[in-house]
């Protein structure tokens, strides 16, 4: 009888970087990031831990890797849109891809953890975010305007919302009674706390990043860019 600790052997797929690599991202998706280590990673693909050593050097080269594949997964989408062109429509082009990253995004919750934590760009970004540059340029912006753009919509560009805080992880009691005992030197801030919530885990990556924030912020940022393209 085959344990948890064991090896998984129903597959005699040769293993492979991308083997592994898309391994680890099931994982992640199936049991969270915390559940992505080399021993769990190699059970999943039913091999001995150091056979994955062949293909990935360590923990961090399987997170700038899922990092790669997760990315070129939102290539493939935004590579098959059929929608508005740059030249007639720019903002609607650019606010079309961008929703799709960000429904890929959704599917792996984990990925913007991951994706922060990188120290350089990936191939598979570079490669995405030259696509959002060319919507820039054929819908008229001059690469000065387009690199503030860029700038400017930072990780949603991507997305998801970087969060400022996080009230919401495991240290959320203690956010919660910190708030209360300082209730009257922060009552905007605890005004606010106590009225927002955002009630649909579907749509959501962090604590203060649903659709619906998603989506006023990124129109807000590509109504302002309008503007400034025109005033020019």
């Amino acid at each position: 009888m085959t344990t948890e600790s064991e090896p998984r052997t129903e597959s005699r797929i040769p293993l492979s970087k991308e083997r592994v690599l898309r391994a680890a991202v099931e994982l992640a998706d199936r049991a969270g990031l915390e559940s992505l280590t080399m021993r769990n990673l190699a059970h999943e693909v039913g091999v001995e831990a150091m056979s994955l050593y062949y293909h990935v050097a360590n923990k961090e080269a399987v997170l700038d890797g899922v990092v790669d594949v997760i990315v070129g997964e939102i290539n493939e989408v935004v590579g098959s849109i059929d929608g508005p062109t740059p030249e007639d429509d720019w903002k609607s082009a650019l606010r079309v891809r961008i929703l799709a990253a960000r429904d890929v995004m959704l599917a792996h919750p984990w990925a913007p953890d991951v994706i922060e934590q990188r120290t350089h760009m990936s191939p598979a970004i570079v490669l995405y975010f030259e696509g959002l540059l060319g919507i820039f340029r054929e819908g008229g912006f001059s690469y000065d305007l387009a690199h503030h753009a860029m700038h400017a919509l930072g990780s949603k560009a991507l997305g998801f919302s970087q969060e400022l805080f996080n009230p919401g992880n495991e240290e959320s009691d203690q956010s919660g009674e910190m708030l209360e005992q300082f209730a009257e030197q922060l009552p905007h801030l605890t005004g606010m706390l106590m009225e927002i919530g955002h009630d649909d885990p579907d749509s959501t990556l962090g604590w203060c990043d649903d659709q619906a924030e998603f989506e006023f912020s990124l129109d807000l940022l590509l109504d302002g860019l309008d503007r400034l393209l025109h005033a020019a």
